[in-house]
């Protein structure tokens, strides 16, 4: 058993050797989303931010292997996706944001286990969705069942 221990315990102290996951410089904000109000912009910020656009925080286990490495690719992924600093530059992927929302698949469960904060109640939701719908980046709810 000791062995074991041992041996993990070497594995995880060369793990930290990678590189990856520790560039943690965010670029500028070179310009973001016309957000109709500061409600949408607040909730926004709270559950989206971190992946998708370049004011991400990092916080302490970031710097520590492999947890640096999952939040460095869902950072990358997110911002390549759809990047709130960098509106109206590439394409943004905004087509399934307000279905992506509504069924709760984002924020995805993995980040709000650790980011309470980033969990959204219903109402939040719904903000969220309208505020969005008048910047022009996702349909609404109510906008998507007139259509049906």
């Amino acid at each position: 058993m000791k062995k074991v221990v041992v041996i993990l315990l070497v594995l995880v102290l060369l793990i930290q050797l990678v590189p990856y996951g520790r560039n943690h410089q965010n670029p500028p904000v070179l310009q973001e989303l016309p957000w109709p109000d500061t409600e949408t912009r607040a909730i926004a910020q709270r559950a989206c931010f971190d992946c998708h656009s370049n004011e991400t925080l990092w916080p302490w286990y970031t710097n520590i292997a492999p947890a640096s490495w999952l939040v460095q690719r869902d950072v990358e992924e997110g911002r390549s996706k759809l990047n709130f600093s960098e509106w109206g530059r590439g394409e943004q992927e905004t087509g399934e944001i307000g279905e992506l929302i509504q069924n709760g698949e984002m924020p995805p469960a993995q980040y709000t286990l650790i980011h309470s904060n980033a969990r959204l109640s219903m109402t939040e939701k719904d903000l969220l969705l309208n505020g969005l719908s008048a910047a022009g980046v996702a349909s609404s709810e109510t906008e998507e069942k007139d259509d049906d």
